[in-house]
């Protein structure tokens, strides 16, 4: 599991004083910067072989300004060129949102996924988390 610490910018609140819904699903893309340094260690956005072919978020409780939230980030599932990621949003040791995002190995040129290299399947097994974990 990789984890990330967000610090809520005010900004990033609504009306309500929580931090608002349009912020997880950025708060967990920074999360999956790991995986893309395992597919793009410079990442160049031109030499980009990932794709995003969806996203959910389910919100479980409530995320506020001034106290820093961590993201946890693990792989749910891991396919011959697609793998699904997991996300958490913790915040004072409470789960507050959790999310999926599936990504595809992807080469831009040809139009066609492409299997994951067992070097990075490899690395990528070693953050696999079990259904029930």
């Amino acid at each position: 599991m990789w984890t990330e610490i967000c610090q809520p910018r005010f900004s990033e609140t609504d009306a309500l004083g929580h931090v608002n819904n349009t912020v997880l699903p950025v708060w967990f893309e920074t999360g999956r910067t790991p995986i893309f340094k395992l597919f793009a260690p410079e990442l160049d956005p031109n030499n980009w072989p990932l794709i995003i072919a969806r996203i959910e978020v389910d919100y479980v409780g409530e995320l506020f300004y001034g106290k820093p939230v961590e993201i946890r980030t693990f792989v749910l599932k891991l396919g011959n060129s697609s793998m699904t990621i997991g996300h958490e949003a913790w915040q004072d040791g409470e789960l507050a949102a959790r999310g999926k995002a599936v990504m595809i190995h992807y080469d831009h040129n040809s139009k066609s996924s492409m299997p994951v290299p067992a070097e990075i399947r490899s690395e990528l097994e070693q953050h696999l988390r079990l259904a029930g974990e």
